[in-house]
């Protein structure tokens, strides 16, 4: 593994490598991310894709002195080998580890943590404008792959950029890819832009006149191609992207250039390990621990609540003819794949543009279709004011479906879907379901389909499907999941919380403190039926992997304050603040949200108030204290 044994490199070392010495660098590091990422996970395709790309920026280009931003950080990995930091992917996505995506705690030469795509360009608008405010022209760098270019911030940053005449330049990662192929019509724009490319190449063959001399490349003079020309930029390209020569060839032509400049590149995802290659899917885009030499998973991955959201979709919708699924850019990694595939009619991919996904899911539900759209909790973010007066305000009955909701572990803090119910508390109207295991998610699922009075919305976190948790009873829509004949707590789950809370009501009553549990399936707005539970109990906690402030427990104590109720409400949730990468599991003990964390805040809620611990006569003070750790 020659880059890690021999080369502790920063970007000046790649200056003085030959031709030979760049080929030989270029298969160390693919060897290397190979090894590396298959041993920890993490985004491997984009990065095999940019490895010969971010060796010819390095060279060309002073970083950091020269701003590069990545869109999507996600292909930065061969950057971060370059400027220092390969020993560090012994820990790549682990707790206190190096990040998957840049990082400006790790080095100056990681400007922004851009790991929501579509935000580079606005970014370096932002650097250019900053720097020529004090009568600097330095050069900006973008590397944009073109899945980003389908969202629309990256075309608002493109219509300012084109016509300021400052020094911008956009690498145009162009490999035909996000997750899966780039929809829409910039891939066929860009597809065209390639042949006209291969036509020159073949009338200079033949003797004609094109745009570049016969026997020069084609991509070292700009040409009149279309789209980035009319909004104000000089095109170059396109180049092969695998070639360190060819793009450090055109990146050193355009380097001068006083004005903004497009430079295609031609690039393979996976390129260079066959296993990605082949992979029909994404490329092997992003991968738990696998195999390097096969690629294949290390274990048996186990049931995800992705699967079961799947499987109960496509069953959905073989009942249901005008159930539809809106998907940006991501099809197999929310589920939605296998219902394209069995229903390509009725499933659409609006590319990395989630406000433009709800807004058109808004539309299709006035034309009478039920759609139901599945994107990441941490991307919902991007789409709250489409869901608030696009679909919200006409009460249409559109369905949202959050993926990994909840804190999501190694990808960190602009991952952790952690925002979703403190922001959907706010839509008026809308239904907020968080299953506990499986056959709450089909049930809830289903419920969400029928409603057809308004938005309904369903989260659930990255990790294994739960254990099947039956209830004793239903009271209205709320499960009661542990009865106590004299309950002194009323423990509120949300989600798959439930077993921890289960598991925190038995260390309790081994104390002498009995509580109820139960599980409101349908967690915001609060239902009533929790008002009227929450009488006659001192305390009341709940238990949710979303924020504390805003959420179910926050939502829950105004309904009881607002009921003229006495009685105490705690929620145990998550802090506003943004929480670092680790293991799922691991940060919920972390934050209090496992069995003996919940314990200990009961205990702890109990004995810091007197009156309450004396109406729980039976408990020795001094017992209240033997779960896990102090309240949080």
């Amino acid at each position: 593994m020659g880059v890690m044994e021999t080369y502790d490199l920063g970007p000046e070392d790649l200056r003085g490598l030959d031709a030979d010495q760049l080929r030989r660098l270029a298969e160390d590091l693919r060897g290397f991310l190979i090894e590396a990422v298959c041993r920890t996970g993490g985004h491997l395709g984009p990065n095999l894709g940019v490895v010969e790309l971010t060796m010819a920026l390095h060279r060309v280009f002073d970083s950091p002195e020269t701003p590069i931003v990545f869109d999507t950080g996600h292909q930065a990995y061969v950057h971060k080998i370059l400027t220092g930091r390969a020993r560090g992917f012994a820990r790549l996505r682990k707790a206190g580890g190096l990040s998957g995506y840049p990082n400006r705690a790790e080095s100056p030469h990681d400007f922004v943590e851009n790991s929501h795509a579509s935000t580079a360009l606005s970014y370096v608008d932002g650097l250019s404008k900053g720097y020529e405010l004090t009568g600097d022209r330095r050069l900006v760098v973008a590397v944009v792959g073109d899945g980003a270019l389908t969202g629309g911030l990256a075309w608002e940053a493109l219509n300012n950029i084109g016509a300021s005449g400052r020094r911008v330049l956009v690498i145009l990662n162009d490999n035909g890819r996000s997750y899966s192929p780039t929809i829409g019509g910039l891939p066929r724009h860009l597809s065209r832009l390639v042949d006209r490319a291969r036509y020159d190449d073949l009338i200079a063959m033949l003797g004609g006149a094109t745009s570049a001399a016969p026997g020069e490349e084609s991509h070292r003079q700009p040409a009149p191609r279309g789209l980035f020309t009319d909004l104000g930029f000089a095109y170059f390209g396109p180049v092969d992207g695998h070639d360190v020569g060819a793009v450090e060839r055109v990146l050193q032509a355009t380097s001068e250039h006083d004005g903004p400049v497009v430079v295609h590149c031609l690039t393979r995802k996976g390129n260079g390990y066959r296993p990605a290659e082949t992979d029909p899917a994404d490329r092997m885009h992003s991968v738990g621990v696998v195999e390097s030499a096969s690629g294949l998973p290390a274990k048996p991955p186990s049931t995800t609540w992705t699967d079961a959201f799947s499987h109960a979709l496509l069953e959905l919708g073989s009942r249901r003819q005008d159930i539809v699924a809106v998907s940006a850019a991501m099809l197999g990694p929310t589920g939605l794949q296998p219902f394209a595939d069995e229903f390509p009619a009725r499933c659409f991919d609006v590319g990395i543009a989630e406000q433009h996904a709800m807004t058109s899911a808004a539309g299709l539900a006035m034309a009478g279709a039920h759609p139901v759209v599945a994107i990441y909790a941490t991307f919902a973010n991007r789409a709250f004011d489409q869901a608030l007066f696009d679909v919200g305000l006409h009460r249409l009955p559109v369905t949202m479906v959050f993926d990994r909701a909840g804190i999501t572990g190694p990808d960190g803090p602009s991952h952790h879907g952690m925002w979703d119910l403190a922001m959907l508390g706010m839509v008026p109207g809308l239904d907020v379901a968080a299953p506990r295991d499986a056959a709450t998610l089909i049930e809830e699922l289903d419920e969400a389909a029928g409603h057809a009075s308004g938005p309904t919305a369903l989260r659930f976190p990255k990790a294994a499907i739960a254990e099947p948790i039956v209830a004793e009873r239903r009271v209205d829509r709320v499960d009661v999941l542990r009865s106590a004949d004299s309950p002194d707590v009323l423990l509120v789950s949300v989600g798959p919380l439930a077993a921890a809370a289960l598991s925190a009501a038995e260390t309790l009553a081994g104390l002498g403190i009995d509580c109820r549990v139960v599980d409101p399936r349908w967690v915001l707005p609060i239902n009533p039926v929790l008002v009227d539970m929450a009488a006659g109990h001192s305390l009341v906690v709940t238990v949710e992997d979303g924020l504390r402030s805003g959420g179910v427990g926050s939502q829950l104590a105004q309904a009881i304050s607002r009921a003229g109720l006495d009685v105490t409400v705690m929620a145990l949730g998550l802090p506003t603040e943004f929480i670092p990468q680790g293991d799922r599991t691991a940060l919920l003990a972390a934050f209090g949200l496992d069995g003996d964390g919940i314990a200990a805040a009961v205990t702890g809620a109990i004995a810091a108030r007197p009156s309450m611990a004396g109406s729980l006569g039976q408990v020795p003070v001094s017992r209240l204290s033997v779960a896990r750790g102090a309240a949080r």
